[in-house]
């Protein structure tokens, strides 16, 4: 079998990902696409796959460094990016610098939800990418990948856990983590345990697949293979034939099917010492019996067209549905790249605890082992890149996830830094 290597998908993934960013608006990115692109090309072809130190990222596990309060990592989606990767523009427009100790990783555009996964502990923990290696062999690529010397957090383990934000396909990168931490799924890492997680948080994550990744051309009976010569998608076909990472299944959209997040909801569990909170959003509403996109100014003009077809999508009826008790109405609220349902909490093939919110006040004290939820009126990016489209619900979504880290889930009671001699 053709041996595809990380460096090739990670050479598709750079011009493919240009080709998106531009779909998703030039404005956003502008020069910083081409920026990144070269300098992207650069470290691929002339430099050795060894992260240097960054000056500007704290390496917050050193003990210099360390105090009482849990790290906060911020795990961007699909084309998405980490700190450093396209100069000063930050994917989640900001955000980390609401707190003192925030890390957000630069984790594969295409690479699937397992491989993000496992790019993730390393770059927290420290060491060379392992993607396992009969995992690796299945897929046809590298078994290993980028070197970190220094991990971000390298004492993390149970009695220092992290806490967790994940952005679309984040949320899920994030819990595949978790259940690999369970599983003891890293060599020469025997100790690891679900309880290194503290507490996930989702925007707009993509738990239950999308019907969005059937209109991007993935098959509707079973999730996994491609349509022949569909868009973007059509030319990645064309690059790679039928081998490799793409052929077999190893990378992001056919994780992001229904069918697909059903193969990843069968082996992740709601783990009852975590805590667990997730914004869905949503840009539909009714009108006279339909679901239609509910605010034109409201919806990025890159994604209107995505609302609208989404709100409409029937599964085809020659096709056996993705799972039984699907009804194509219950997927019509969307946000333009994700059903709002798939968004709330992990539903298939097992519904997971839930509750929903719609003030934070319902939910205090927090229980662990629960996915709390709040429906949001936005689309997919309205919370990343661009800080002043999302106006004041920007900080006050923000706001709420660092406040609810910092005050409201944890296992000991945290020294806050401006309560520390407080005399009470």
């Amino acid at each position: 079998m053709f041996r595809f290597s990380i460096a090739a998908l990670q050479l598709i993934e750079l011009f493919t990902s240009s080709l998106v960013h531009l779909l998703f608006g030039l404005y956003i990115f502008s020069s910083a696409v081409a920026g990144d692109l070269s300098l992207a090309l650069n470290d691929l072809f002339f430099k050795s796959n060894v992260e240097p130190s960054i000056r500007d990222e704290q390496f917050i596990g050193s003990p210099a460094a360390d105090n009482d309060l849990p790290p906060i990592v911020l795990v961007h989606g699909i084309f998405g990016f980490g700190k450093g990767r396209l100069g000063g523009l930050s994917y989640f427009a900001g955000a980390e610098k609401k707190d003192e100790k925030v890390l957000v990783p630069d984790l594969g555009s295409l690479t699937s939800i397992y491989d993000r996964a496992r790019e993730l502990f390393y770059y927290l923990k420290g060491g060379q990418v392992d993607y396992g290696e009969e995992h690796s062999k299945a897929c046809g690529h590298s078994q290993f990948g980028r070197t970190y010397e220094q991990g971000h957090y390298p004492i993390w383990d149970e009695d220092h856990p992290i806490h967790f934000v994940g952005h679309s396909a984040g949320a899920q990168v994030i819990r595949v983590l978790q259940q690999m931490l369970a599983d003891k799924a890293f060599r020469g890492h025997e100790n690891t345990s679900e309880s290194w997680v503290l507490s996930v948080t989702s925007l707009s994550g993509a738990f239950n697949g999308t019907t969005r990744a059937y209109l991007d051309g993935m098959q509707q009976d079973d999730g996994k293979s491609m349509k022949s010569k569909s868009g973007i998608w059509g030319l990645i076909d064309c690059l790679v034939g039928n081998s490799g990472p793409f052929a077999s299944g190893d990378w992001i959209l056919p994780d992001l099917t229904i069918q697909g997040a059903i193969r990843l909801n069968s082996r992740l569990n709601t783990f009852p010492s975590t805590y667990y909170f997730s914004y869905a959003t949503k840009r539909t509403k009714k009108f006279m019996g339909f679901t239609v996109p509910s605010n034109v100014q409201g919806v990025h003009p890159l994604l209107f067209i995505r609302v609208l077809q989404m709100s409409q999508w029937k599964h085809p009826p020659d096709v056996p549905p993705p799972f039984k008790g699907y009804r194509d109405e219950d997927w019509w609220d969307n946000d333009g790249a994700l059903n709002t349902i798939s968004m709330t909490h992990p539903r298939i093939p097992v519904e997971h605890p839930s509750r929903f919110v719609v003030e934070d006040s319902e939910c205090q004290p927090l229980q662990t082992g629960i996915w709390y939820y709040k429906i949001v009126e936005g689309d997919h990016i309205l919370f990343i890149v661009n800080r002043e489209r999302a106006g004041v619900q920007f900080d006050v979504i923000y706001d709420s996830i660092f406040e609810r880290c910092r005050k409201h889930a944890f296992r000991k009671v945290p020294t806050m830094p401006d309560h520390a001699n407080s005399g009470n």
